[in-house]
Order: structure tokens, then sequence, then C-alpha cells
């Protein structure tokens, strides 16, 4: 995983695989074969990544049992593992996930949960001696509220600062991280766009994002198709490309790395034009 990605020699493409019947996007579906060929579409289209995550992590989302999430992603993984070149990213918090998809081909974890919900995902990073996303994220159910257009959001989530609460709960996950044994290359960030944040901090976060870079980690950004986008623009999210590219492209300019996005090729094209502008 870390050969090859030269961070700050260019941004990177995360391609999402939602293997969910409730994805909020509206993109997943359950069929591996289709999934697959995906994926397969995705690493043409210009992906460095593809993420796989069995659980839907919208606002007011129900949790899904450690065996139906196991049902749902493991199969993909390998049969993904089989048909692409590209690292595989298992988007889950759950340590046995995991550990049983890392089996399967995985070569990194992303957890919206930064190692807080189940630790012991840490010591799985650790032995298996790849990359893992550490994500901030405040999200609890009651603070979500849903609208029948655009989806759920947050309401009434309350920061001292809102970047130096993120950075200090971000360096705190980082702590975590080391203290189990990860490599320092191995750790990125994630600022959590979306989880436990309004749509009003959400736009904070993107215009004070090059704060993050004080904490000396590569950044990972998922803004795509995400409710901040359809409530600033008063769209669902089948009609949200426009406004993610535009999130994407700014937080290329505040700093990105990867950019995890639903619709690769037109996210290559506006990370290219950026790159060109930002890292000449």
């Amino acid at each position: 995983m870390k050969s090859g990605f030269e961070w700050g020699e260019r941004t990177f493409l995360m391609g999402v695989i939602n293997v969910t019947p409730d994805s909020f996007s509206g993109d997943g579906v359950l069929d591996t074969d289709t999934l697959v060929a995906r994926g397969v579409q995705m690493e043409k289209d210009g992906a460095d990544i593809i993420d796989v995550g069995g659980e839907s992590t919208r606002p007011g989302s129900t949790p899904v049992p450690l065996e139906e999430e196991l049902r749902r992603v493991i199969p993909v993984v390998k049969k993904l593992s089989e048909n692409v070149r590209m690292p595989i990213s298992v988007d889950t918090y759950k340590a046995e996930v995991a550990r049983q998809a890392i089996a399967k081909g995985a070569r990194m974890i992303n957890d919206v949960w930064g190692g807080r919900m189940e630790p012991d995902i840490l010591k799985v990073a650790a032995e298996a001696n790849v990359p893992i996303v550490l994500m901030h994220n405040r999200s609890k159910p009651r603070d979500a509220v849903q609208e029948e257009k655009l989806g759920g959001r947050y309401v009434g989530v309350e920061y001292r600062d809102l970047m130096e609460d993120i950075k200090k709960e971000l360096q705190e996950c980082v702590d975590a991280a080391l203290g189990a044994g990860i490599q320092k290359e191995h750790i990125l960030i994630d600022p959590g766009i979306g989880f436990g944040k309004t749509v009003e901090q959400n736009l904070e976060l993107i215009r004070r994002f090059d704060e993050l870079k004080e904490l000396g980690y590569p950044i990972l950004v998922g803004p795509s198709r995400k409710s901040f986008v359809g409530y600033t623009l008063d769209l669902p999210p089948e009609e949200r490309l426009e406004g993610t590219l535009a999130a994407v492209t700014l937080c290329i300019q505040k700093g990105a790395d990867i950019v995890r996005v639903h619709d690769v090729r037109e996210a290559k094209r506006a990370a290219a034009l950026a790159d060109a502008v930002v890292r000449a």
C-alpha cells in the first residue's frame, strides 16, 4: 500500500462500493458480480483505491450485526481482489470484519469511528501491517433528523471550536493507534464530513480544512453526495455531482491527499485540474 502513494505528488481517488440495501447515496446493492463490475470500472476510470462497506453510516441509520456485515462484505472483497490491481480498503469499525477482509485481500482499513468503537481494530491493523484511516466522528442518533427529499442531517451538535476540537480528538485517535503498534506511516486521518456535524459546521470544516495539516498525517476526505451538499443546494443525493466536485476541488486546494467519491471519472478530471493549479 505504501509504495506508489507519494503524498503531495497528486490527489489520490478512493472509489466507494456500498454493499448495503439502504445506502444514503442510492447506490447500494448486494449482488456481488454487479459490485465487482462496478469496481473494475472504477479502476478503469482512474480510482487508486476501492473502499468496500457493508453498513450504512447515514444519519439515523441502524447498526448492522456482525454476521450480516461479514456476509455482505467478505465475498465482495475476495472477488474484487481477484479482479482489480489497486488496493482494496474495508470500510468498517468492527475488528472481526477488518480481520477477515484482510485475510481475503483487503490492504487497508477505513474506520469511521477512528478506533474508538472497537479498539481491537487497531491491533488488527498493527498485526497485519496495513494502513488505517482514523476518522473524526461525533454522530449521535438523537442529533439526526430526516427530510423526505434531502435525507438525514445532524442538528444541534455543539463544538467549543470546531477545528480545534476535531484536531484534538483526531490526535487522541492517532495516539491510541501508535500505542497499539501501528506504524506512523500507516496512519491517515479524516475530519469526518457529515459525521456529527451540522450543515454549517461541514461548510466551516471545508473552509478551514488546511488547519488539519498541522497534525502531520495524510488526509482523506469524503464529501461525496453528502447531506451538506444537498441541504446547501436543495438537491437529493442523485443530483449532487456538481456540488460534490466543488467540495472536492476546495478540499484539494486546502491540502486533501485522498478524496473518497462515488463518481470516479468525473472526480478524476476535477482533481487533475485542481492538481495542475495547486501542485504545480
